[in-house]
């Protein structure tokens, strides 16, 4: 069961470099007449049809998961609503990918409102689980290193979503769809920063203890 707990990380990062890459491909690739800078990327998704954004979002929310199910089995502070709130990004983001939304200029339909929902509720939860993990990463001896890191990501995050609600009420959608990507790169950052951190610590334990094992041995 041990050595299992021990690819939730390596499952996280991959999952995490695949759906960058993939969401980048899919953003290249599509109709020439949209314009990513103004253009969500969800509408971008619902007119790529392919399905690499879906299926980059799908993935990145179960690689979210293992990445959750790393850091508890790791011990890492991550207990109570800093683990809810990864859990609503991870779901949210799986369902945001099933559920697509309507095309640039249609009418609204339910499923499109279901992906609005959840698509705001992945990007305000993972900078709220964030910003509650700042402290608790910095109390925690083996997680101290990376609290710095992790708070200024999420203070990133805390201003791109400052941002993206200007642009989405009162800006008039103005550069709107680099604003949600600067936003997701700043999500992104999170998870690659926990995942990193939790490959260094579960993989350095593994590998270090035979050795240390056969020193005091011998």
């Amino acid at each position: 069961m041990a050595a299992v707990k021990r690819f939730y990380p390596l499952i996280a990062c991959v999952s995490i470099v695949f759906s960058v890459v993939a969401i980048v491909v899919g953003q290249l690739v599509p109709d020439p007449y949209l314009d990513p800078m103004n253009v969500t990327i969800s509408e971008y998704a619902v007119s790529d049809r392919g399905g690499v954004t879906e299926v980059a979002m799908a993935v990145l929310g179960v690689g979210s998961l293992a990445l959750l199910g790393g850091l508890r089995a790791a011990g890492a502070p991550v207990r109570g609503l800093p683990e809810r709130l990864l859990m609503v990004w991870s779901g949210a983001l799986v369902v945001a990918a099933v559920v697509p939304t309507t095309p640039i200029g249609a009418d609204l339909t339910l499923t499109a409102q279901i992906h609005r929902y959840v698509s705001v509720a992945a990007f305000v939860s993972l900078p709220a689980a964030a910003t509650l993990l700042v402290p608790r990463l910095a109390a925690d001896v083996a997680w101290k290193p990376v609290a710095r890191v992790m708070e200024w990501t999420a203070l990133t995050c805390g201003f791109g979503l400052l941002a993206i609600t200007y642009v989405a009420l009162p800006g008039e959608r103005v550069l709107i769809g680099l604003v949600e990507r600067l936003l997701l790169g700043a999500e992104v950052a999170v998870l690659a920063v926990l995942a990193a951190w939790l490959v260094r610590l579960t993989w350095t334990k593994a590998v270090n203890f035979p050795t240390y094992h056969r020193f005091i041995a011998s």
